[in-house]
């Protein structure tokens, strides 16, 4: 039987999940949502993501609730896209996935730290094993020991220094 489309025909949360975060772009754009990425052309330029393709996930995510669209200039006329409550909440989940992929699937250690700056410790599943539950605004970005990158982007650039999650990043 071949696999459908959508899971539609599941009664289960995970499926009604999978059907908005779970196609291979959504986690990459919320990925790089966290760390501070707003503007769709760093978005485009970071993800080497088709235009079309990034203009319909942004969409899809703030048609559900978990972006939303934020007006940065008024002429022309330019918006960004921010996380909202319900898009914050995807943290752990997004957070524990890329550790498993650090532990499992690379052998130069993790490309990326994160750091609670309120007492120092590495988070874990994405809050702070000493502290519990942590703000996202108190979590620091760090090139980790297994970051290689050459891309010279403006969010690759950026990076490569510590930053605290959901700080814009302005790259123009």
């Amino acid at each position: 039987m071949a696999l459908g489309t959508d899971y539609s025909g599941q009664d289960c949360s995970l499926a009604r999940a999978l059907e908005l975060v779970g196609e291979r772009w959504t986690p990459l754009i919320l990925r790089d949502a966290f760390v501070g990425v707003r503007r769709y052309r760093d978005f485009l330029d970071h993800l080497d993501i088709p235009r079309a393709v990034l203009a319909a996930r942004l969409q899809a995510l703030v048609d559900a609730g978990v972006m939303a669209k934020e007006r940065y200039q008024d002429s022309p006329p330019r918006e960004e896209y921010v996380l909202t409550a319900k898009g914050r909440e995807l943290w752990p989940a997004l957070h524990l996935l890329g550790q498993w992929g650090e532990q499992h699937l690379t052998e130069r250690g993790p490309r990326r730290l994160y750091t609670h700056l309120p007492c120092g410790s590495r988070l874990r599943n994405g809050s702070c094993p000493s502290c519990g539950a942590v703000e996202l605004e108190d979590v620091e970005v760090r090139p980790g020991p297994g970051l290689v990158s050459t891309r010279t982007d403006a969010v690759s650039v950026a990076l490569r220094e510590p930053r605290r999650l959901l700080d814009p990043l302005r790259t123009s």
